[in-house]
């Protein structure tokens, strides 16, 4: 069975969204690395109804009137890998953590590398927000879309933070 896929026009770029029947399975970069998430075939449906509903939340929060995703998921991924892509959609809107934090809440404090290994190969950009994620000494530190598409997320979302 293919993948549902559609081209999502947003201010970081042209965002390839893919889908299967039980939920978003990635979200990425214009120029992605195709070994960094390794998809089977994928067919063009832009009536596929979760990448209809993710299109609709993603145009959200780049208008900055959503702040979390309310999204099935369906990422593919080890075991550990998906551990530490739930534990990116516990960082909040606006906020920034360590790969060591991630690690710590993941329980596997010693895993600091890792964390960072699965970071970088997270399929759900923006979604699950490992832009979020930075080095334990507050730099900014590699990202799949770039790292100034880093910095405009962390910016966008400090501009549109909830009092």
């Amino acid at each position: 069975m293919s993948l549902a896929q559609i081209i999502f026009q947003s201010p970081v770029g042209a965002l390839p969204l893919v889908a299967s029947d039980m939920g978003l399975v990635a979200i990425l970069w214009p120029d992605d690395n195709p070994s960094r998430v390794r998809l089977g075939r994928m067919e063009e449906r832009p009536d596929h109804p979760v990448l209809v509903e993710a299109q609709a939340q993603l145009t959200a929060y780049f208008a900055g009137l959503r702040s979390r995703f309310d999204l099935p998921l369906d990422p593919r991924g080890t075991d550990f890998q998906r551990s530490v892509w739930t534990a990116l959609l516990d960082i909040p809107f606006g906020e920034t953590c360590s790969y060591a934090d991630i690690a710590r809440a993941i329980g596997r404090p010693s895993a600091v590398r890792a964390v960072g290994a699965a970071n970088g190969r997270n399929p759900l950009s923006i979604v699950a927000p490992c832009h979020r994620v930075v080095g334990s000494n507050g730099a900014l530190t590699g990202f799949a879309g770039g790292l100034e598409v880093k910095r405009w997320l962390l910016a966008h979302e400090q501009a549109h933070r909830p009092d």
